[in-house]
């Protein structure tokens, strides 16, 4: 296994492109699906920014200068650089704020928009922070599975609002079919792209899609904390209401008027003052990706994940695969189920291979394509068969959790 992985790996056209992270030595980082790694340019650029747009410029850099500067238009310039990558147009996208915070901003603009309709459509087990801003909101949530959700909408629905591609298993949603079926009946809909930008296609304009948010910080490599994104189809850009709103989504901030009057386009969605550190680690990340291109990355992820698949199936099989056998119907990860799930993930983490585990049994792994090789995966899963043959796992130091699993 350890040969043809290597064979792969000298085939594999992203190869070159690991050299451009800084990835420690001997260590095995298969948890890009959570925190991407750190791109050797994104250094450079916070350096850039600290030492000259900040510590020269000061706050002349919020306007252009010849160091760079021109920190205002950030949100909406790496919004366009994150277009592409979900099937957007340029206005359409705006980096801002947290995904939690756009996803309040959405259902809020949502229920505005369908002020004769109240329930927002969900289903048990989507990511909590997505269920967590429905009960906070004046919505009623509603909570369908899988397989019930088209039967869950109706003409009371406003808004139906899932995750496109599942935290724990991977599964992906049929985003047009679900788009389509909810505008059928009148109702809006908002996709959480969070596992879904820069790891898989898609298409939120050809879809027809209403709303989306999404992830800075995962396979966008945007470093821990980044700032999120937010797409508003441009048909709604007139209609829109954002129920955050704050300076940075006025018309003309800087007259510092006592009313407030919305910007026009996506550009309401702002609130508070970016955070431009963050945004300049999440430009440099997005860069990067963009450069590579989705379909190269798509490609190598889908190779990758069934190289992984087939390699666990033969060497560790008393481990579940909780994820589609389809690579085209999961995101770049594969998950998992053992009872000891936790304590198998910290025995791995122990010998500097990372993935990650989500309660209460799931242990998932991902796929970054830029950076991860398939010897990375075959070294992997041998190290987990030697855990579980050798019940290297079973200690209280790897069974003991830490505040964050």
């Amino acid at each position: 296994m350890i040969e043809q992985a290597r064979e792969f790996d000298a085939a594999d056209p992203l190869r070159d492109y690991r050299s451009r992270f800084d990835l420690p030595e001997g260590v095995i980082y298969l948890d890009g699906n959570s925190l991407g790694a750190l791109p050797k340019a994104t250094r450079e650029r916070i350096g850039h920014v600290v030492d000259s747009e900040w510590g020269r410029d000061l706050i002349r850099s919020w306007n252009p200068t010849e160091a760079g500067g021109d920190w205002i238009a950030m949100p909406q310039r790496i919004g366009a650089k994150i277009a592409p990558l979900i099937g957007a147009r340029e206005h359409e996208v705006i980096a801002c704020d947290s995904v939690s915070v756009n996803l309040a901003k959405l259902i809020g603009a949502a229920l505005h928009m369908r002020p004769d309709r109240k329930v927002v459509l969900s289903e048990p087990g989507n990511f909590p922070t997505d269920l967590y801003m429905v009960q906070g909101s004046p919505a009623e949530q509603r909570l369908a599975g899988r397989d019930a959700i088209l039967d869950a909408l109706d003409e009371d629905v406003a808004l139906l609002m899932l995750t496109h591609v599942h935290y724990k298993t991977g599964e992906m949603f049929d985003m047009a079919a679900l788009t389509r079926a909810a505008q059928e009946v009148g109702a809006l809909v908002l996709w959480d792209l969070s596992h879904s930008g820069g790891a898989v296609p898609v298409d939120l304009d050809g879809c027809g899609a209403d709303f989306a948010v999404g992830c800075g910080y995962k396979y966008l490599n945007g470093g821990p904390g980044a700032p999120a994104y937010a797409y508003v189809a441009e048909r709604h850009h007139d209609a829109l209401v954002n129920p955050v709103s704050g300076w940075m989504g006025h018309a003309a901030p800087f007259e510092f008027s006592d009313e407030y009057r919305p910007a026009p386009g996506v550009t309401r969605l702002l609130a508070g003052t970016p955070p431009i550190l963050s945004m300049a680690a999440l430009e440099s990340g997005v860069e990067l990706v963009a450069e590579i291109g989705m379909e190269r990355l798509v490609g190598k992820s889908r190779h990758m994940s069934e190289f992984f698949r087939a390699a666990m199936a033969e060497h560790c099989p008393d481990l579940a695969c909780v994820s589609p056998q389809d690579p085209a119907r999961r995101g770049s990860q594969l998950s998992f189920r053992h009872p000891e799930a936790y304590a198998l993930c910290q025995a791995l983490i122990a010998r500097g291979i990372i993935g990650d585990f989500r309660a209460p049994d799931i242990l998932r792994f991902g796929f970054a394509p830029a950076y991860v090789g398939f010897e990375d995966a075959a070294k992997a899963v041998l190290a987990l068969a030697e855990i579980l043959d050798s019940g290297e796992w079973d200690c209280e130091e790897f069974k003991r959790r830490a505040a964050v699993t």
